[in-house]
Parts: C-alpha cells; structure tokens; sequence
C-alpha cells in the first residue's frame, strides 16, 4: 500500500482553533484541513491517506457527537479526538464507548493533543491496511471459478482431496488440479495461509461428518 502524508482534520466553529492548530501540524509532518461545521466536512470527499479528526463537541446545527456516528458507517478509518470547552462524563463515556481516541477539554496541552494524534493516525494506517488488503483478496477471489470455489470451501473446512472428490462427483486428480489453481489465484503459500483467507472471506465451508 503506497504511503501518504498523514492529515490531520479540524472540525471546530472556533476560528482560534482553526488557526492556532494547523501550523503546529505543519513543523510535525502533517497536513490539515479545516471546517467550521459538521456538514462542511461530510460534504468532502473521503480522504485514502492516514487520517484523524479532531471535533469539537458543541458545534451548530449537527454536534459533534453526531457526526460521531454518521463517521461508523463509511468513514470508520477515520479515528476521532474530541475536543470540547463544556465536556461532562456522560458525554466522555458517550464518545469513548462509541471509539474516540481521547477526550480533551479546552484548554489543553499541545503534547497531549499530539501524542492523541500519533495514536490515531497509527489506528488509521492499520485501518487501511487491512482494507486494501481485503480488497486485494476479493478480487483473488472473485477471479476463481465457481468449482474452484466450491473445492476451496470444502478443502478449508477441513476435508481431503478424496472426500472432496466424493462430495463433488469429481476425480480426485481433478480436484487436486483445482486445489493448485486455488493456490495460485489467492496467492497462498501454504494451506494455513488459504485457511485464514478463507476465514477472512467469511467463505469456509461446514466440516463434513
């Protein structure tokens, strides 16, 4: 997975946050974006570099702890430090059960913010690596064809090639020809490697008795 410069998203309606804290970002490494309200964020388009937000609690129209949750269903790669200059602990509970990395209150310390956001963006890398990765192993497995499915599924769950012959009406040459184009097509090493592909998947077949 090629790598990228992380960003590092403010949302707050408090143009002092959105000025103070970008330069600070910028001696760091990292780039940042500002927005003054939870819908001008949501209105940019997804970001494929690491990434985190820093979201004010109390924002106009659409709170912080909104977007929180609109964020879980399509931009979960994207951790959230809160800040809020008004937080109380059934608001902190709220957001840190929900998957906030930090709750800080204003005003804070840069190091504490910085150390929140290292964290993050180490969240986020891991976050994307495993979807490009599954990525990568859909489309090897969308490339099988449907009988080298079908082995693939009965050979993880834990059947010889024999007993896959039997279950299929196949010979067992035949299905050790599909088992190798299985291997080859999911760029698999060794069978436990296909084993936790297909786990992956979702894709294993039940055991046989």
């Amino acid at each position: 997975m090629p790598q990228a410069m992380p960003m590092v998203f403010i949302v707050d309606d408090d143009i002092s946050v959105r000025e103070s804290l970008p330069p600070l970002f910028t001696l760091l490494g990292w780039q940042s974006e500002t927005f003054a309200s939870a819908e001008e964020f949501l209105a940019r388009p997804p970001c494929t570099a690491p990434s985190c937000l820093i979201l004010d609690v109390r924002l106009p129209n659409l709170d912080g702890l909104e977007l929180q949750n609109r964020l879980t269903l399509d931009r979960d790669h994207i951790p959230i430090i809160f800040i809020t200059g008004h937080g109380d602990v059934p608001m902190t509970v709220q957001a840190m059960k929900a998957g906030a990395v930090e709750f800080l209150t204003k005003p804070f310390v840069d190091e504490v913010l910085v150390d929140a956001i290292r964290h993050a963006l180490d969240r986020s890398t891991d976050a994307l690596r495993h979807a490009h990765e599954l990525r990568a192993l859909r489309d090897h497995y969308a490339s099988l064809s449907e009988r080298e499915r079908e082995v693939m599924g009965l050979v993880v769950s834990g059947l010889l090639n024999k007993q896959v012959a039997a279950e299929l009406g196949i010979s067992e040459v035949t299905v050790k020809a599909h088992r190798g184009q299985v291997m080859r097509k999911m760029k698999a090493d060794s069978f436990a490697a296909l084993v936790n592909m297909a786990a992956g998947l979702g894709i294993a077949a039940p055991a046989k008795a």
